[in-house]
């Protein structure tokens, strides 16, 4: 596929769900400039289907019609010209696209939560308006046709990625196969069809996580997610139904709807579910079993662990429950001080506490959790009957974060909580970036202390390298300058290296090296730094040392390297190593000056006898 989508070509391919009939010319009508009601009933008359269900959805109990709509005409003024429109595009979908050749699309239970979207909007917005019912409802049936065009499109492919992934990775694999996913379609389909801007930034607000804003659009998106749940639950079978029941609650609450209440909501949205169901031939009655979108589901925030705090056993009993409900876990107190024992012992995410309390009242409480350790993340709510500025500003200067009047109003309740539920996750995730920042920390140090030692040690035979040798060097001069002491330096050669590398191969010729290295530095002293050149060249590094006592060490390596010869290796003869030295005392020779020095007296050694010490004359 194509990394770049473009919708104009699929558009002209008449691959794409469309409308066709009745619906299509009532589309081509409403477009003109001289279109009006009388035009577009007459062409709804001209299809009895058509104006019957347009009949009954006018006289639908989710839209309250005043006195019962018997004719057409009504019908269409009632409604309007662009619902009546959008109603008709609706059906000639669902009649046109029953079924289809993609294999894995189940094309009943889509239209059958396509429906039920429908109708849960329409009762949604008959109760909070926002848009009109009949808009609601064609804008619910048509809120996912994203998935139908995909699979009407390219119903082979889309039948893979419907078989091998669901979710977010579903939308992920749809980009990567088509260049667009299935939510990004809906929006093009329904700017296609003409559909209102409001409804389609609502309808992509409503995949998000919800804002505090609280905009007509904002406020329809809050509807579409709660219908989309609603959906959820009546396509779904029991068990489905129970996992989904408290994150319901906890939705419903904000929509002024408490538990006895939603039930008989989700009751009545069912029956006309149903009731549409045999109205437009699609099937209602079987219950469906699919997995969670892990995308909607991360957009329900976790419940968190609160303490109510108040000297009021009815609001204690009626909040308590209610929070519960919401899906949270709620502990209770009825004075400050039992209070702020709670607090350090449980260490509840958020506190919700009454003013007006005796011994402590709330403000001493919101004061002594800020002055604390334990406290100063901990989010605060205050109860107060006050609404004035004077009492809200000494709150505020007490450390609460937010406030709600009394009598309380769960639904305002909720909200604030909702949004404390937000700071408490940011909290939560900056500490676990702080922890995780920490730990990557403390790995790059080690990573970088290896990295410097790789970068400083020789591989072969784990003795510093060159680099580290002269840096070192000069540091310990600058030291022994400082300190006025004296500064050896040793050069040192294997005799004859060559002849085992041409003999027995570099293989014997690494464990050579290798085992001079290891007789060299067990015979050196603890603070002397043997160091390895390159090659067949090393080089010792002898502090607070002098000539004299340098020539010692010198011939101690030299006689431990002659006595101890590697073993399983057949040299032709044995190894032995040369030695020229320098030493210094004030500032001079300088330490370049004395590594000259010491090579020269090397020098002079490996063209006499070798297997000698040389110390260079000053």
């Amino acid at each position: 596929m194509s990394n770049e989508f473009n919708f104009h070509e699929l558009k002209a391919t008449e691959r794409l769900p469309s409308p066709s009939g009745t619906a299509l010319a009532i589309m081509q009508l409403v477009q003109k400039e001289d279109a009006s009601i009388q035009k577009v009933a007459e062409l709804v008359k001209a299809d009895p289907a058509l104006s019957g269900r347009i009949i009954n959805f006018a006289n639908s109990a989710a839209f309250g019609s005043r006195r019962p709509i018997a004719n057409i005409s009504d019908a269409v003024v009632m409604m309007g010209m662009q619902p009546v429109r959008n109603f008709a595009l609706s059906l000639s979908l669902v009649g046109n696209h029953r079924g289809g050749h993609c294999p894995g699309f189940d094309y009943g239970a889509y239209w059958a939560q396509a429906l039920a979207m429908a109708v849960a909007i329409a009762s949604i917005t008959s109760r909070e308006r926002t848009v009109t019912p009949e808009e609601a409802f064609t804008l619910g049936l048509l809120s996912d046709i994203g998935r139908l065009a995909l699979a009407t499109a390219w119903s082979d492919i889309y039948g893979e990625c419907i078989n091998t992934a669901h979710g977010a990775e579903l939308l992920n694999l749809e980009r990567e196969r088509f260049a667009v996913d299935h939510k990004e379609l809906t929006l093009l389909l329904l700017l296609d069809w003409g559909f209102p801007g409001i409804f389609l930034d609502a309808l992509k607000l409503s995949l998000e996580p919800p804002t505090e804003e609280n905009s007509r659009t904002t406020r329809l998106a809050r509807q579409l997610a709660f219908a989309r749940l609603l959906s959820r639950y009546c396509i779904g079978d029991d068990q489905y139904r129970s996992s989904l029941l408290p994150s319901l609650q906890q939705e419903a609450s904000a929509h002024g709807l408490e538990n006895e209440t939603l039930s008989d909501f989700i009751a009545e949205i069912i029956q006309q579910w149903h009731d549409w169901g045999k109205q437009i031939e699609i099937k209602t009655d079987v219950p469906q079993t699919f997995p969670v979108d892990r995308h909607e589901q991360s957009n329900t925030l976790p419940g968190l662990d609160i303490l109510l705090v108040d000297d009021d056993p009815i609001m204690l009993a009626r909040l308590s429950k209610q929070l519960t409900n919401a899906g949270h876990r709620v502990e209770i107190c009825r004075d400050g001080e039992s209070a702020l024992k709670h607090v350090i012992k449980h260490k509840p995410q958020l506190v919700i506490t009454d003013w007006r309390m005796k011994p402590m009242d709330g403000l001493t409480l919101c004061k002594t959790l800020r002055s604390s350790e334990i406290g100063k993340n901990l989010y605060l709510i205050m109860l107060t009957a006050s609404e004035s500025e004077d009492a809200l500003v000494e709150a505020f200067d007490a450390g609460i974060d937010d406030f709600v009047t009394k009598p309380v109003s769960l639904r305002v309740l909720l909200a604030r909580i909702h949004a404390g539920q937000r700071i408490v996750l940011l909290q939560q995730e900056v500490e676990q970036e702080k922890q995780d920042i920490q730990r990557y920390s403390a790995e790059l140090a080690v990573a970088n202390r290896r990295l410097g030692m790789m970068a400083n040690t020789d591989i072969l035979t784990g003795l510093p390298n060159r680099r580290y040798a002269l840096t070192r060097l000069e540091q310990e001069w600058d030291t022994a300058q400082r300190y006025n002491r004296p500064l050896s330096v040793l050069m040192l050669d294997l005799d004859h290296f060559k002849s085992v590398n041409d003999t027995l191969g570099h293989d014997a010729g690494d464990v050579v090296l290798a085992h001079a290295a290891k007789i060299m530095k067990a015979a050196a002293r603890a603070s002397d730094i043997a160091c390895r050149l390159g090659g067949e060249e090393f080089l010792v590094i002898a502090t607070n040392t002098d000539g004299a006592t340098a020539v010692l060490l010198a011939e101690r390596i030299r006689s431990a390297i002659q006595t101890n010869q590697p073993k399983d290796i057949g040299l032709v003869m044995p190894i032995t190593i040369s030695i020229g030295i320098a030493g210094s005392i004030g500032n001079k020779p300088g330490w370049q000056e004395l590594i000259k020095l010491a090579d020269q007296a090397l020098y002079k050694v490996k063209t006499g006898s070798r297997n000698a010490v040389r110390l260079a004359s000053l």
